[in-house]
Order: structure tokens, then C-alpha cells, then sequence
């Protein structure tokens, strides 16, 4: 325990001299405030006037940018794959706070939002009419992006969680698909006695984002930021504590593992059927098309298992904004562009249909264009339609720290430390608790 402490201790110092450096870089980095409104006129003239901006994304949006400059011929876009992870942000912001290098417009997690919002670094578009989209997107990735002092992104993708499981292990054991939390456990319980090398699914306690879904759909909302200097911590909420004390009986039986994911384990479990399902998101399916190729027709999805019967509640893992860097020479044609990419009919269909990203925008979401696509790997099912169904039931209050990265450092130390060494998951949470109380009021945000 205490080795991890100071393991926890130091991630977390690591992480208070990085925002440091990122609270002290912010002054003076931002552009000039956009006016309260801008009128049609300006934004005409703007979008007529030849202009290049400079987009960054890991996505492959070729075909979109296209569209938009077949409605825009006087603005070019320079697409620049950024890569993406911790290198990605380093480089962002690093370009944000030296004030030039910045992109015009950048992809960002929903995660990161807070954090950019704190440094300054993205434009509010309330003032290009971004409000006038809000309907057009689901409410839970639109409350991702907006705030009550402004409008700090445009949603493109997101990933409401549903469950994949291997619908030939399941009917091996003469079970299907678990409808609540406790048939999922009995069901984990026959599917283990039936061949010990087998789990009815993994729990990792490496990937805090995948845990923090489980949370999220339990109703839990662990975090507020005020969007300045105030936030609320509650990681040992009653729901919080409902999910942890559920998932320690699993793990105390034996009956789900705790491998860390994304790693060469994990994608031979999911391979090799150690794993009978994965609590996954809606990018999943496709992940798991490469992942495990050779278990093609052997998988199907449903909703997520509820905690009462008769619910249908789900939560939420990954997803991305485009917003306005605050630095944009540019910031109406950054603007029209956001919104196009990610509103246009058009091309959130060749988003959701090409490049395989699951649309915020209810346009797409509902469009059989995307619904009705049968996937072989899932013996035909269409799952663009399931988790189009799943999407509207994600809860819409779900909000992020300013300072994630050493939240997520200290979940490996605490919650998921407690995963792998089948300790208290409650004690973990409430350890968990005071390490990011800790580490806020030593920032100088004020936690309610």
C-alpha cells in the first residue's frame, strides 16, 4: 500500500507540475475575445474571402473537408494527421501556449475539453451561431461540449456502451443475453463453472475511461467544473460505491478477470473466447472485427445489462469534439467549418458509413443510410441501428474534471490496484476520493 502511495504521489506531482506549466503558459495565449454576435454579413464575407485553415485530426476526413470546400471554394483546408494520445496533446498545447504552430481548428476527447477550456485555448462560438445547432445533436455529446459561459466545440463522434458477447459461449451454457447487473453475475457464475478458463467478461485496472462508463450509466456523476476554478469530486458517491461493491463480488468469485486491456493478453482473450463478452462502446464492433477476425458469427450485441429491470439507461466511453483554437487568425471560417463537418447531412454520413465513426449528429443517427447496414461479423446484425437506439438513453449529466490525466493516474493506483490485488474496492474508492480532492485544492481549484 504504501509503495502504491508513493507510486500514486508521484504521478500525481507529475501531473501538478504539468498543469502548472500549462496554467502559467495560458496567460496572454489566447486571441482577442470574438464579438458578442456576428452578423450574416461578416460571416458571408468571410466565407467568400480566399482563406486557408489548418485542421487537426487523427480521422481520415478527406472526403469531408471535400465537401466543405466544394459549398466553400474560397476556403482551403490543410488536414494534417496529428496522431493522436499524449504526444498529440503535448504538441497542441505546447503550440497553443507559444503562440504560433497551432492549428485553426483541432480534434479534441471530450475528456480533454475542460482542460482547454480552463487554459483559454478555445474560441466560445456562441457568437458564429452555434446554438442554433444544439437540436441536432444528441444531448449527451452536445452537454459535452457546451457550458453555461459558452460553446467550446462542435460534436462528431461518440461511443454509448452496449454489451458484444459470444453468442456460442453463451448458448453452450444455455444462457442468453443478461437483461440486469444480477443476471449478468449468475450468468458469470455458470459460464466459469463450465470451463474455469473462461470469464463472462474482463474488468481492467488500467483503462479508468472504460470504468468510469460502468459508473456513468449507474447514474453517478463524479465530477463538475464550473468553468473557472470550482469543481466537485465525488468518487465515493452511492452509486459510485453501488457499482464497486458489485463488481467486488465478481472479482472476489473469480468469475470476471482483471486483465489490463489493450494489451497482448487482452487481444488474445477476446480472441480466444477467455473473455464470453465485452462492455463495449459503439466503436467496438469494428475494433473487434480486426481484433478477432476469426471468431467472425460468433458475436452478437445487445443493450447493457440494467441495474433494475425494465430500465435502459447506458453510459458513455470515447468521443471526440472539433473546437476553434483560441490563436485562429481565422475564427468564422474555423467556426462554419466545425459546424459543417459535423452537421451536414452529407458528411456525417460519409463519416458514420467511411471512416467507421459513430455520429453525434440525430440526423445520421436516425438516416437508414447508416441504420440499415447488416455486418456480416455480427451474422448480420445491424448494429449501427442498436446503438443508434442506445444513444438517447446515455445520460446527459455527465461532466469532467479540468485536470483528467492525474484523475485517471490515480484510478491505476487506487481502483485499479484494487482490481488486480482483490482488495477493498470501496476502501480504493474512498482513497481515490481524497488523492484528486488533494490534488485540486493543491491547484488552487475549490472543491464544493
Amino acid at each position: 500500500m504504501a509503495r502504491s502511495a508513493r507510486r500514486s504521489a508521484m504521478a500525481l506531482a507529475a501531473s501538478a507540475v504539468a498543469l502548472g506549466l500549462l496554467l502559467s503558459g495560458c496567460a496572454g495565449s489566447a486571441s482577442s475575445a470574438p464579438a458578442a454576435t456576428t452578423s450574416q454579413a461578416d460571416i458571408d464575407k468571410a466565407m467568400t474571402t480566399p482563406t486557408t485553415i489548418t485542421f487537426w485530426t487523427s480521422n481520415k476526413l478527406q472526403d469531408e473537408v471535400d465537401l466543405f470546400e466544394k459549398k466553400y471554394p474560397a476556403i482551403t483546408v490543410n488536414l494534417v494527421d496529428s496522431g493522436s494520445g499524449t504526444d498529440y496533446y503535448t504538441k497542441l498545447r505546447s503550440a497553443i501556449k507559444a503562440g504560433n504552430g497551432a492549428p485553426d481548428v483541432a480534434q479534441i476527447e471530450y475528456h480533454h475539453m475542460p482542460s482547454f477550456i480552463l487554459q483559454g485555448s478555445l474560441d466560445d462560438l456562441t457568437p458564429y451561431g452555434a446554438a442554433d445547432v444544439k437540436d441536432k445533436f444528441a444531448t449527451f455529446a452536445w452537454n459535452q461540449v457546451a457550458t453555461d459561459k459558452g460553446i467550446y466545440g462542435i460534436p462528431q463522434d461518440t461511443g454509448p456502451l452496449g454489451l458484444l458477447y459470444r453468442n456460442d459461449i453463451f448458448a453452450a451454457s444455455n444462457i442468453k443475453a443478461p437483461t440486469t447487473w444480477d443476471e449478468f453475475a449468475t450468468d458469470a457464475a455458470i459460464i466459469h463453472a463450465a470451463n474455469p478458463s473462461q470469464y463472462i467478461a474482463n474488468i481492467s485496472p488500467s483503462n479508468a475511461s472504460a470504468t468510469m462508463g460502468l459508473f456513468w450509466q449507474a447514474g453517478a456523476q463524479p465530477f463538475s467544473y464550473d468553468g473557472d476554478k470550482t469543481v466537485s469530486i465525488n468518487l465515493d458517491s452511492p452509486e459510485m460505491v453501488k457499482v464497486a461493491e458489485y463488481w467486488q463480488k465478481l472479482v472476489q468469485a473469480g468469475t470476471v478477470s482483471t486483465d489490463p486491456d489493450f494489451t497482448d493478453q487482452w487481444y488474445q482473450g477476446l480472441a480466444s473466447g477467455r473473455y464470453a463478452s465485452w462492455v463495449s462502446a459503439a466503436w467496438g464492433p469494428l475494433f473487434l472485427q480486426g481484433t478477432a477476425a476469426d471468431t467472425a458469427g460468433k458475436w452478437t450485441a445487445s443493450t447493457l445489462p440494467q441495474w433494475a429491470a425494465g430500465e435502459n439507461k447506458s453510459g458513455s466511453v470515447g468521443g471526440s469534439a472539433n473546437a476553434v483554437i483560441s490563436t485562429t487568425a481565422n475564427p468564422i471560417p474555423s467556426a462554419v467549418f466545425a459546424e459543417f463537418l459535423n452537421s451536414d447531412p452529407e458528411s456525417t454520413l460519409t463519416m458514420g458509413t467511411k471512416q467507421f465513426l459513430f455520429p453525434a449528429a440525430k440526423a445520421t443517427l436516425a438516416n437508414p443510410a447508416f441504420t440499415d447496414q447488416p455486418v456480416e461479423f455480427f451474422g448480420g446484425q445491424k448494429i449501427n441501428e442498436l446503438f443508434s437506439q442506445i444513444s438517447p438513453t446515455v445520460n446527459p449529466d455527465f461532466q469532467w474534471l479540468p485536470f483528467m490525466d492525474p484523475v485517471f493516474d490515480s484510478y491505476n493506483a487506487t481502483f485499479g490496484k484494487a482490481l488486480t490485488d482483490k482488495t477493498s474496492l470501496t476502501d480504493a474508492l474512498t482513497e481515490w476520493q481524497k488523492q484528486v480532492v488533494d490534488y485540486a485544492t493543491s491547484q488552487g481549484f475549490t472543491v464544493k
